[in-house]
């Protein structure tokens, strides 16, 4: 596989992670429903995600209402996840990707060579990344950014329909 990292038009790469119930989540199945939004970042209960996370929590319902599922991904065991998750009252699923391996495969940049990245993917159902927004130091853009593409991906799919 090439060395650059994915890119607006590119086809996600697919992959499978556990979820904090320890079932397994794959990408290309959760496409087969809906459109994803995928974000990585860097740690449970940071300050950062934290707001990231409630805010994701807090629109979730306008993302449901688009047609997207949210996913966050970090290097987090499954019981830190479940946790997070649980002390936040998040409706989505945290994986946990221990070893950075969906991290290198969508090659998502660190911060400073140190702080894993803070980015986020809106998947087609397609497998198409249709918007990618990276930004460590602004975690609520990564919301409002993502409903903004969604509302006008969802369009696009009724114009296809």
């Amino acid at each position: 596989m090439s060395r650059e990292a994915v890119k607006v038009g590119d086809k996600a790469p697919d992959f499978e992670l556990y979820k904090p119930d320890g079932s397994i989540f794959r990408l290309y199945d959760a496409l087969k429903e809906n459109n994803v939004v995928l974000y990585f970042y860097p740690k449970d209960n940071t300050r950062g995600c934290t707001k990231q996370a409630c805010e994701f929590r807090d629109q979730y319902e306008v993302f449901r209402e688009h047609g997207a599922e949210v996913v966050g991904i970090s290097g987090d065991s499954t019981d830190s996840h479940q946790r997070f998750g649980d002390s936040h009252h998040l409706p989505f699923v945290l994986l946990s990707d221990k070893g950075g391996t969906v991290r290198s495969l969508f090659k998502v940049p660190r911060t400073l060579g140190l702080i894993p990245g803070r980015v986020t993917y809106i998947i087609d159902k397609k497998g198409i990344v249709q918007y990618i927004f990276n930004s460590l130091t602004k975690p609520l853009e990564h919301v409002n950014k993502a409903l903004e593409v969604l509302k006008s991906l969802q369009e696009k799919q009724k114009v296809e329909a």
